[in-house]
């Protein structure tokens, strides 16, 4: 017998006139719990264990100023066709422990406790996946954006990984924690310098600069990818056959701009160097079949890249229980 829509409604409505039956058991609702389960996601890159951590999302409009170069309403369709809230669009926050085996890495420090209400997330979810600040060994930065760094020293002033060494690129020393160029950037990119000084200031003598082309960490070497800003870093993981692109903010959510790697980003300082950087890397990545992961992208953050006409395609892991 088929089963139409009109015959499953004419069930519904006969339900609905039938007298109520008394179910034993808890008749009270359950309480909604209002919150999401511990944001952490583990994966093997040969013989190293990644463990990529959510540190929240902020909520922003799409206008102008977030996308300069693109209209916005294509930017809308774009994100609507991929079911992405627009109103307001929201925008995640992820950072990588790497466990090489002999050293924990970590890889950007997120906000801690000087973000917005809705950040703040990752020292919770790093305690949840097992790991304690005391047990970083490394701490790779990527380049000085506030969302990138202030989790390196709490709101109160303590550093939040005591007994790990920092890792910076020298690019981004010689932008953000030079007094000229501070006194030259717009009002509106100041902060950023403001807070590069809150937390490398008190201990810039134990950071240490790194260039690109080198070893970061045991396995881990930083790629140029500039354009976000002057010394943007970022990284390929290597172990056995296996590699990882830790892309950062060289391509924001690949959602929009893996499709669309021309569009600019209004966060972007140097946006032509900017574009020509994203479409090398995803490149690299579609080339090299390489998994990839994006520190804005929807958590936990990784998947692939495949060229699609004048773009890319972004896949997304499938979630699995074995590691």
């Amino acid at each position: 017998m088929s089963i139409s829509r009109r015959t499953v409604l004419a069930g519904a409505a006969a339900a609905a006139a039938a007298p109520a039956l008394h179910i034993s058991g808890a008749e009270a609702a359950a309480p909604m719990k209002g919150a999401q389960a511990p944001g952490f996601y583990r994966f093997k890159i040969g013989d190293f264990e990644i463990t990529a951590l959510n540190d929240g999302q902020v909520n922003r409009e799409i206008n102008a100023t977030l996308f300069p170069n693109a209209p916005l309403d294509e930017v809308t369709r774009l994100m609507e066709a991929q079911f992405m809230p627009t109103k307001p669009a929201v925008s995640p926050f992820n950072t990588l422990i790497v466990n090489t085996g002999s050293k924990l890495v970590l890889i950007d420090s997120g906000f801690n406790n000087n973000g917005a209400p809705t950040t703040g997330l990752m020292a919770a979810n790093m305690a949840a996946a097992g790991i304690q600040p005391t047990e970083i060994d490394t701490v790779l930065i990527s380049h000085f954006h506030p969302d990138h760094i202030n989790g390196l020293r709490s709101k109160e002033g303590n550093l939040v990984y005591p007994n790990a060494e920092i890792i910076v690129p020298t690019g981004d020393v010689a932008h953000y924690l030079d007094d000229a160029r501070m006194a030259a950037a717009p009002e509106g990119a100041r902060p950023a310098f403001m807070v590069a000084r809150r937390v490398f200031g008190p201990n810039f003598k134990d950071i240490k600069q790194a260039e690109w082309g080198k070893e970061w960490a045991n396995g881990i070497t930083g790629i140029r990818s500039d354009g976000h800003t002057p010394g943007h870093t970022s990284f390929v993981v290597s172990s056995g056959t296996k590699t990882l692109l830790v892309v950062g903010d060289a391509s924001n959510d690949p959602r929009i701009f893996a499709r669309m790697p021309d569009w600019h980003l209004g966060f972007d300082l140097d946006r032509a160097q900017a574009v020509t950087t994203r479409k090398r890397l995803l490149d690299m990545a579609a080339a090299d079949r390489m998994q990839t992961t994006f520190y804005h992208a929807a958590f936990p953050a990784t998947g692939f890249i495949a060229k699609s006409g004048t773009g890319y395609e972004w896949t997304p892991v499938s979630f699995s229980s074995v590691i």
